[in-house]
């Protein structure tokens, strides 16, 4: 008679699964992002991305909950910036699509957790070591070898990954601090509203016909974007979220793939080996951090 697999194990598996799958769609959103950004304005796409997102979010938030309790907040004014912050990464990285491929791309976007820890030492007084200093060296050295400088020409295109991974960062860390005290439901709130305000304020300048195709697509990149959120929620329902982290790091080979099977787009070996170097500072920060986290 087969053994039974313990309970635990059956949900880490569980959540795994719906982590892969959400990474995978995700990819599978910027693909779509790419193709749709030759042609129309990220700011138009943006814009027209978050109605979709929102009017979804909305009816999901206060579908259960009162409004009046769920927009209070003990952190208003961190609502707002992190909200913000969001709605930048997005643009700034729905910008850098129409440079670049998504592999190299997220080759670059990896540093994120780099930059997380550096912001953590200045906005909530985390300390660094040694340890993280080296993951913070290395994963410079890997976005280095990504870029290139020197060896080829740096486009300016560079400088909106940065700003993609800056901006994200800044959200990740505000999120933190406003997640000590508010509801996740209270900060989805926040995020929708100001999201879909800022992005209607700079996208309805930008706002042109698109084909049926383009429709399409567009609905396919809303269906995306909320289907990842969905499934990672309900995988952290099912494990901790310090469990399921190292598996984001699976979007750069993902990536790669997707790039290659819908733009025919080979990564070179050094973008790769660039990558691969920002992947393991990230997993040497996200280690350090959880040993860190436990009680001793």
């Amino acid at each position: 008679m087969a053994k039974s697999i313990p309970t635990d194990v059956k949900n880490l598996r569980y959540a795994i699964v719906l982590t892969l799958i959400s990474l995978v769609i995700f990819g599978v959103q910027d693909i779509a992002v790419k193709a749709l950004v030759a042609d129309y304005s990220p700011l138009q796409l943006v814009m027209i991305r978050f109605w979709g997102i929102g009017v979804f979010m909305l009816f999901w938030i206060l579908r259960s909950s009162n409004f009046r309790a769920t927009i209070r907040s003990h952190f208003p004014v961190l609502q707002i910036l992190r909200s913000v912050f969001l709605l930048l990464d997005i643009w700034f990285f729905t910008a850098a699509l129409g440079y670049m491929q998504t592999s190299d791309l997220q080759a670059l976007f990896m540093l994120y957790p780099i930059a997380v820890s550096l912001l953590a030492v200045l906005l909530l007084g985390e300390k660094m070591g040694v340890y993280r200093w080296f993951a913070v060296c290395m994963g410079f050295v890997g976005a280095m070898i990504v870029v290139r400088p020197g060896f080829q020409h740096v486009d300016s295109s560079i400088w909106l990954v940065v700003g993609a991974v800056v901006t994200f960062a800044f959200y990740t860390v505000l999120t933190r601090k406003v997640a000590t005290r508010d509801s996740t439901k209270t900060s989805m709130l926040y995020l929708t509203i100001v999201a879909i305000l800022l992005s209607t304020a700079a996208g309805i300048f930008e706002l042109e016909a698109m084909s049926l195709k383009a429709w399409a697509a567009m609905f396919l990149v809303t269906v995306c974007a909320i289907s990842t959120h969905l499934l990672f929620t309900e995988a952290l329902k099912y494990a901790p979220a310090s469990t399921l982290q190292p598996l984001n790091f699976l979007a750069l080979p993902i990536a790669v793939l997707l790039t290659y099977l819908f733009f025919n787009h080979v990564t070179d070996v050094i973008t790769l080996c660039g990558g691969a170097i920002t992947v393991v500072a990230g997993l040497m920060v996200w280690f350090r951090e959880t040993r860190q986290a436990q009680p001793k």
